[in-house]
């Protein structure tokens, strides 16, 4: 099946084509990982899937969605992440991937099982900042608009994050432009209303994302994995599309993307996305044959025949997966006895 055939992007193999996707677990201590951390990547570093993808990681303390975020923005930070990488390195031998992320207005947020999607009470919030000084929702507070000066910042605390992911030894680095976090507020002109440089047509909106992407690329291997999660629709009338999204592909490929993952949705509370299986693979799927660019779908896709026809149809390349590897760990090696199957665990399958 070639959906569980090797794949080979750069000089990195992947084994498979799923993907465990970036998942936030909300447990980091000081932005560093906690012993949740190692014990939840090790079990998804063995379930047999291509790729391990860490979950969003800001890159500065204003660019955290809770108080409890992983970060790498200092060396404290880069050395309990290095340890981290280690360790699960030594458990298995996958390729890993990072998120690197900033949260933008939707930061200084509640631990969601203590308030889902709600910000914190004043005394413990932080400063959040956006494009413009838009709320996100009725009971957010309103956000700082960031001056050129913050943005330049900014643009350096992606490249600084990235140059510690390339220290740490990661295999790949996801640019998080999506879920209503900062650089997919810039794009969408439900939360952009610039008029300067950063705001207004098109071309503007993604000039931050360009910019961003354009020093990464400077400074991460050329052997190794560079990608982004995108929004291919805010599902709001008014909000960014599919033809925005095609545009910033195009255009992120050119500088020098090797993949993005097709998300959507996010830039407010409240929109009309419907929940599906696979709501979000027409989106993928135009954006790859648009731009012909290494194409990943994710969103609801947990059924392995509906994953191994998108794959077998070329509708898209790649598989990411999150719920299904928490729910049952071990379906994906159930089903490829070829995988690389701990020692350990071959007589359990």
């Amino acid at each position: 099946m070639k959906i569980l055939r090797p794949y080979l992007i750069n000089k990195i193999k992947l084994n498979n084509r799923i993907t465990v996707a970036p998942m936030c677990q909300y447990s980091a201590t000081n932005g560093n990982p906690s012993n949740w951390h190692y014990g939840h990547l090790q079990q998804l570093a063995i379930a047999g899937a291509g790729l391990l993808n860490l979950e969003s990681t800001a890159v500065n303390l204003e660019g955290r969605i809770t108080s409890k975020d992983l970060m790498l923005a200092n060396n404290d930070n880069e050395i309990q992440l290095k340890n981290l990488f280690n360790y699960i390195k030594s458990i298995h031998n996958i390729p890993i991937g990072i998120q690197i992320s900033h949260s933008g207005r939707k930061g200084s947020a509640e631990l969601p099982w203590v308030k889902y999607n709600y910000p914190l009470t004043k005394k413990k919030r932080w400063i959040t900042y956006a494009p413009s000084n838009i709320q996100k929702d009725k009971n957010w507070p309103i956000p700082k608009e960031l001056n050129t000066d913050e943005i330049k910042k900014i643009i350096n605390d992606f490249k600084s994050s990235s140059l510690r992911a390339k220290k740490i030894g990661f295999d790949c680095l996801e640019i998080h432009m999506a879920h209503g976090y900062l650089l997919h507020q810039f794009f969408s002109p439900i939360s952009n209303k610039r008029k300067d440089a950063y705001g207004g047509n098109l071309e503007n909106r993604c000039r931050f994302l360009f910019e961003i992407t354009e020093q990464i690329r400077k400074i991460w291997p050329k052997n190794k994995i560079l990608g982004a999660r995108v929004s291919g629709d805010d599902w709001l009338t008014g909000g960014a599309n599919i033809k925005d999204c095609i545009y910033l592909v195009k255009v992120l490929k050119q500088i020098g993307l090797d993949y993005v993952c097709v998300s959507s949705g996010g830039i407010i509370n409240k929109t009309n996305l419907v929940l599906k299986e696979g709501y979000q693979v027409h989106l993928a799927k135009k954006i790859k044959k648009e731009t012909k660019i290494i194409t990943r779908a994710g969103g609801m896709i947990s059924n392995f025949n509906y994953a191994k026809k998108l794959i077998e149809e070329k509708s898209v390349d790649l598989i990411n997966v999150a719920r299904r590897f928490i729910n049952e760990p071990r379906w994906l090696l159930k089903i490829d006895k070829k995988s690389k199957i701990p020692n350990q665990y071959k007589r359990c399958l």
